[in-house]
């Protein structure tokens, strides 16, 4: 049944605060299919399909009707309608159908296959907004060779101009040496040795430039606290080349705690399943904000479930939407889609039940939907609302 707080969540121009560009290029369907999987790099093994998975189904059922088939269609109708209309023309599609008025982008990885921010504000019609991966500019550094005493102070200055015009920055630091390890302050001396050692193991091995020396990745955390733009932090599953059990967001506990920290906004990405963990810290630290974005496409309809469980401890001002689409623009369409409909049947039974009042429930979509992002990264509140 369509409810007053439907038709406004439905209608609600969301701020996607979390999100890379989508694909430039065509896909296989063998490719396709792998990037419907999150944790394996490794091709869709030819007994099964991946649109057998909570995400195929939700591709199946939310996306087939914008490529103007009937919801559910089959895997293969479905394959065969998006090769014919061709890249562009899905992508358009997809981004304008998710109701997003600003993209907060992070172009850290993937660049020159995915759109950069101009090129998703373009197709969509919205607003792009940059993210600066920190990992990614040591690692422009280390392929420049700057090293030793230098690398402290040409550290500041790339990042100081890599952020001009951006509204955060984004650490990988779970990947690269898991959240549990010393988060204090590296001193100078140890930044120098550190890398010079990566650029000298460069020079001899000839291998791929990679940032995991926890002192680097320390450096750059505590280089972006002192230029105090809003900090995004990868927590919670992602790929195998992840420990899980290293990105829970309480390892952040000490970091948390360190005073510089607190005048920054932190915002722990993704989180689960370590999503009451995220709400826990978003309750702790008023400079603490969280999401549960990359676990929505995945879940698809148990979505529900733990959009429930984000709204148990934390406070409604530090929570945020986020799709987390990378590539696929299935990814930024659904996102949207299934947020929507997890808030809508959470809240709508709240309110029914008497728990919540109709306009507590509109200002808390509200508030998660799009204003808590707008405070968070400084965003201009006239456009689109």
């Amino acid at each position: 049944m369509t409810t007053a707080l439907a038709e406004h969540v439905d209608q609600l121009q969301l701020v996607d605060h979390h999100v890379h560009g989508a694909f430039i290029t065509p896909l296989t369907r063998a490719a396709f299919e792998t990037h419907l999987n999150e944790g394996s790099p490794d091709p869709v093994p030819p007994w099964m399909t991946q649109f057998d998975s909570q995400l195929g189904f939700a591709i199946r059922r939310f996306c087939a009707p914008l490529l103007d088939l009937p919801p559910h269609a089959p895997a293969d109708e479905y394959w065969a309608r998006r090769a014919e209309l061709g890249v562009s023309e899905v992508t358009e599609r997809f981004l304008r159908a998710a109701g997003v008025s600003d993209w907060v982008v992070d172009t850290g990885y993937g660049a020159g296959s995915i759109l950069d921010v101009h090129g998703m504000a373009a197709a969509s019609g919205a607003r792009g907004h940059l993210v600066v991966r920190l990992e990614s500019l040591a690692e422009g550094l280390a392929a420049d060779g700057v090293a030793g005493v230098d690398y402290a102070d040409e550290y500041g200055e790339r990042l100081e101009r890599a952020t001009r015009d951006a509204v955060a920055v984004k650490s990988i630091l779970a990947y690269r040496a898991g959240l549990d390890i010393d988060l204090s302050p590296p001193a100078p001396h140890a930044v120098a040795d550190a890398s010079r050692r990566w650029v000298d193991d460069l020079a001899h091995t000839g291998e791929g430039i990679r940032l995991v020396d926890p002192v680097l990745l320390r450096h750059g955390l505590h280089a972006a606290v002192q230029r105090g733009l809003p900090i995004q932090i990868h927590t919670g599953f992602g790929d195998r080349d992840l420990d899980l059990h290293r990105a829970n967001p309480i390892h952040l506990l000490d970091f948390l705690r360190t005073p510089a920290v607190a005048d920054v906004p932190v915002v722990l990405l993704h989180c689960y399943p370590f999503h009451r963990e995220g709400g826990y810290l978003a309750q702790a630290f008023p400079n603490v904000h969280f999401d549960v974005g990359l676990a929505l496409n995945h879940l698809g309809t148990r979505a529900t479930q733990v959009v429930a469980e984000s709204f148990e401890l934390a406070p409604f001002a530090k929570q945020l939407y986020s799709s987390d689409a990378w590539g696929l623009p299935e990814l930024h369409h659904l996102g949207a889609v299934l947020w929507r409909r997890a808030v809508t049947r959470v809240l709508d039974g709240w309110v029914a039940e008497g728990e919540w009042s109709a306009a507590d429930a509109l200002r808390v979509v509200d508030m998660v939907g799009r204003d808590n992002a707008r405070r968070v990264y400084g965003l201009d509140p006239l456009a689109r609302s």
